[in-house]
């Protein structure tokens, strides 16, 4: 993220920017996710870069008109490449008295409000907390709250209820579409193409005329008022980014890693089954892939998380490319079966959307800390690897990279997202379908071992004297008949075997497998400063703040370098090496440093640990300020050698 830059346009009367942040904020019956979906829409088909972050009360519908109810949206639209929904926002919507309570601390000084003034009346005020003395009502719009901030007043609620009344709609009904009325202000100020949302309604609601008419109303009124009312002053433009030729789209990470596993499914020519139980934030992804039937997609909305995993573990045993999605709590439920997985190795995907926890915790916000049960959350002696996505975007990518894990070397992997990723957003550049990697596996065909007497049998843990992989034999296969279980196994006859020696050798080629994985992973990529001191380590959805915030300081000269792995387990085959380059590590969590204590125990090395535990993701000013701690306790070291 870069700081705002103003700047005349000399062909006209608009004046641009290099890039803006707008957060749309209501009640969760108010439709901000929708306004904000719109806004980001039109302007990635305008051309600009982008990042959202869709924020959504933790109740399933709190009393409204309270702070606990309040829905936001933030978009940041650029000119120029970006990673982050941004800091602060530049403008803040805000439909009631409560959101402005809740997201008026986020705004930048100076900021922009929108407000929609006939929503401050006596009730909504006192619902919201804006009281005094005698619990009396407060407005915060005369009493000086604002003062500092560009404030516009606009009676959203009242004007589209006017422009609704000759179209015979009842003033209950024509309040819904006040929110379009603030994405056509919205649209006229920062200069966004009003055909992409009047087709995008008409497409919307075609069948309901009533609503989609409301709807387009609300939406020219909110548009001609921009234009018509010498309040709102100067209108701005965030022009097209440049941005490598394709073709692209605007994508969630939720959508990306449906659409991942589609491809993977394709690319290792067989069909997928989705055993799945609906859990916040990861049931879009059970939503998007039954859409996709034609592609050999199987989806099956279990009766708990348990059954869920069995059925995609079932399915891989029967030949299929078995996935199961959840969230923490559901990985907690599912693990005997993944060890059961561990046990018979067989290929099956656990995607694992991360949210607050522990238990119920924050359900809508985001998190990092299934790190440890993804690691070792599992009985006995059960290493599996882990990988984790980075980008909305980039989940496409390691839905593949999984799934390509899984099927060479026959274990359960786990990958790891979070609530940030998956509803996020950002443009998304198709790829060329043939560059992606063919990742299909063979199957058992013949008998694969001579007896005493040279007779061939099949013996299913004949292991690839490579990948330490088992054959992979589908039920019914003729000669090919074997058994397994969670009971321990021979090596090569998969037969029943407790002996003390067995187990151990059985223990240790399911870790030597594991381990092997590492062999596959390419070397760890360094950005930044070749001379840097200072590394900021990251994995998962800290890549974006990290990112912007490594540009930055190198902008204000502070020399600092920066990695980023998926791999998670195993790790790297080089990180060790690259670690040791550097006097000061830097390793931002959203959780309270699961990877750092990790990596000190792997290591042997001393990390910096950076944690936030709040629900959101990190601000790229957050990562700064450790950065900059770092150089100066390096400085101090260096002053105190010298002295």
């Amino acid at each position: 993220m870069t700081d705002t830059i103003e700047r005349s346009d000399t062909a006209g009367d608009d004046r641009v920017l290099d890039h803006l942040v707008v957060r749309f904020a209501g009640d969760s019956g108010d439709g901000m996710q929708l306004t904000g979906d719109r806004f980001t829409s039109v302007s990635a088909s305008f051309g600009n870069d982008l990042s959202t972050m869709p924020d959504f009360p933790a109740e399933i519908r709190a009393p409204a008109g309270t702070v606990n109810g309040v829905s936001a949206f933030q978009v940041n639209i650029a000119d120029h490449e970006i990673t982050t929904p941004g800091d602060e926002p530049n403008v803040l919507v805000a439909m009631n008295p409560a959101a402005l309570k809740a997201d008026l601390h986020r705004l930048e000084v100076g900021g922009t409000v929108i407000v929609n003034e006939d929503s401050f009346d006596e009730r909504n005020l006192e619902k919201a907390g804006y009281t005094g003395v005698d619990d009396e009502a407060i407005n915060p719009l005369d009493d000086g709250t604002l003062n500092g901030y560009r404030v516009l007043k606009v009676p959203m609620t009242s004007l589209t209820k006017q422009v609704c009344e000759p179209l015979g709609i009842k003033p209950r009904d024509a309040e819904r579409s006040k929110n379009f009325f603030a994405l056509g202000l919205v649209s006229w100020m920062y200069t966004r193409p009003v055909e992409p949302t009047e087709e995008w309604i008409g497409e919307k609601f075609s069948k309901n005329e009533k609503v989609a008419a409301a709807n387009t109303a609300a939406f020219h009124a909110g548009f001609n008022f921009g234009e018509t009312t010498e309040a709102v002053g100067h209108r701005y433009e965030v022009r097209p980014a440049t941005l490598p030729p394709g073709t692209y789209t605007s994508i969630t990470g939720n959508q990306a890693l449906a659409w991942g596993l589609v491809a993977a499914g394709q690319l290792a020519k067989l069909p997928i089954t989705l055993g799945s139980y609906p859990i916040t934030p990861a049931s879009d992804i059970l939503h998007e892939l039954s859409k996709h039937k034609h592609f050999g997609i199987r989806t099956v909305q279990a009766e708990d998380e348990i059954a869920a995993v069995g059925v995609a573990l079932g399915a891989s045993f029967a030949g299929h490319l078995g996935i199961t999605t959840t969230s923490g709590p559901g990985v907690a439920l599912k693990s005997e079966t993944i060890s059961l997985a561990v046990a018979i190795e067989l290929p099956l995907l656990i995607i694992d959307i991360q949210r607050g926890g522990p238990s119920t915790g924050l359900p809508t916000k985001t998190e990092a800390s299934d790190l440890n049960i993804a690691l070792h959350g599992r009985h006995g002696e059960s290493p599996l690897p882990v990988i984790a996505s980075s980008s909305p975007a980039g989940c496409f990518d390691t839905a593949i990279e999984a799934a390509r894990i899984a099927l060479k070397y026959r274990t359960p992997v786990i990958l790891l997202s979070d609530g940030y990723l998956a509803n996020g957003s950002e443009p998304w550049k198709l790829p060329d379908v043939s560059e992606l990697p063919d990742i299909s596996v063979p199957f058992a065909t013949e008998m694969n071992h001579e007896d005493d007497d040279g007779n061939m049998e099949y013996w299913p843990y004949l292991r690839d004297p490579e990948t330490l992989a088992r054959p992979w034999a589908i039920p019914g296969t003729p000669g090919l008949m074997h058994r397994v279980g969670g009971l321990e196994k021979a090596d090569g006859t998969g037969n029943i075997d407790y002996t003390p020696e067995n187990h151990e050798r059985m223990t240790e080629l399911r870790a030597a497998k594991v381990a092997a994985v590492a062999d596959d992973i390419p070397p760890t990529e360094v950005g930044g400063d070749a001379d840097a001191d200072v590394l900021v380590l990251g994995w998962g959805s800290t890549w974006a703040a990290i990112d912007a915030a490594v540009q930055r300081r190198r902008r204000a000269g502070v020399k600092v370098a920066k990695a980023h792995i998926t791999h998670l387990s195993p790790l790297p085959p080089d990180l060790g090496d690259l670690l040791r380059r550097y006097r000061r590590v830097i390793l931002p969590e959203l959780n309270r440093g699961q990877l750092a204590h990790h990596l000190r125990g792997t290591y042997l090395i001393d990390i910096t640990s950076v944690s936030k535990v709040q629900g959101l993701p990190f601000k790229s000013r957050e990562i700064e300020d450790a950065i900059d701690a770092a150089a100066k306790s390096l400085g101090d070291e260096e002053n105190g050698a010298a002295s």
